[in-house]
């Protein structure tokens, strides 16, 4: 079987990482997908994508950089998106991710003109999509894990815009019946919120968040991880997708 490409786009802080490992290690764990399976590309440190016929799907992890900076490694790998989906390869994009593949196929990405999203949030599905339902029939409200300030502003054209946050309208996408993208974290433990509201946490007082209830309010996120296990499945060739609608979840 061909290899899962993780696009790392970046790296956790050091004592996260030292603590709770890579993006590639979060991704991993979460998708249930065995490292010998699995290649990594580095691309902020320009290490050099595959051909999409090389890998069975690519997932675009999360990054503290910004899309709207157009860094040349960034652009790069928009390029390389885009013929990605030319292929017709199967693509999950995260965060950064998420507003990358919206950035390589026309969108607009910019900082959210009111601020940022952090926590457990609660996630609202807006449509009924086969190709979403078949990665994992997800309950009209779930749990997921956000940090960003970054958001896609604008959809690129023939986008499916499948779920949002009272914060954030545009926290899932869909392109076709293989390529999805999410504005939280499915990858994300519990640890792993806990511990970046924490770094986060002079900020956060500064912007008037009340650290306490942020930090009780980080909760499991079993529906949104189940989209990940969903994208390994597809990626595995177990997951036959269309763009028709479909059934929820019962909550």
């Amino acid at each position: 079987m061909r290899p899962l490409l993780i696009v790392a786009t970046g790296t956790p802080p050091p004592h996260i990482r030292a603590r709770h490992g890579t993006y590639a290690d979060w991704f991993l764990h979460a998708m249930r997908w065995p490292r010998a399976q699995a290649r990594v590309v580095q691309v902020d440190r320009d290490e050099p994508l595959p051909s999409p016929r090389e890998i069975a799907g690519a997932v675009i992890t999360g990054s503290a950089a910004m899309v709207s900076e157009r860094a040349a490694w960034s652009e790069h790998t928009a390029a390389w998106l885009r013929a990605a989906m030319d292929a017709d390869l199967p693509l999950f994009g995260v965060c950064y991710g998420h507003h990358l593949l919206a950035h390589a196929l026309g969108g607009r990405v910019d900082y959210h003109p009111q601020g940022r999203e952090i926590g457990t949030q609660t996630i609202e599905l807006l449509a009924a999509d086969a190709a979403l339902h078949a990665l994992a029939p997800l309950p009209e409200r779930f749990p997921a894990h956000t940090t960003h300030l970054q958001s896609v502003l604008e959809t690129p054209h023939g986008a499916r815009v499948l779920a949002r946050s009272a914060h954030d309208a545009h926290h899932i996408l869909a392109y076709g019946a293989r390529a999805f993208s999410t504005q939280f974290h499915p990858e994300f433990s519990t640890a792993v919120m806990r511990a970046l509201i924490l770094r986060r946490a002079a900020d956060l007082r500064a912007e008037a968040y009340d650290l306490d209830a942020l930090l009780r309010g980080v909760c499991p996120t079993p529906w949104a991880r189940r989209l990940l296990r969903g994208f390994a499945r597809l990626c595995r060739g177990e997951v036959t997708a269309s763009t028709s609608s479909d059934t929820r979840a019962a909550a």
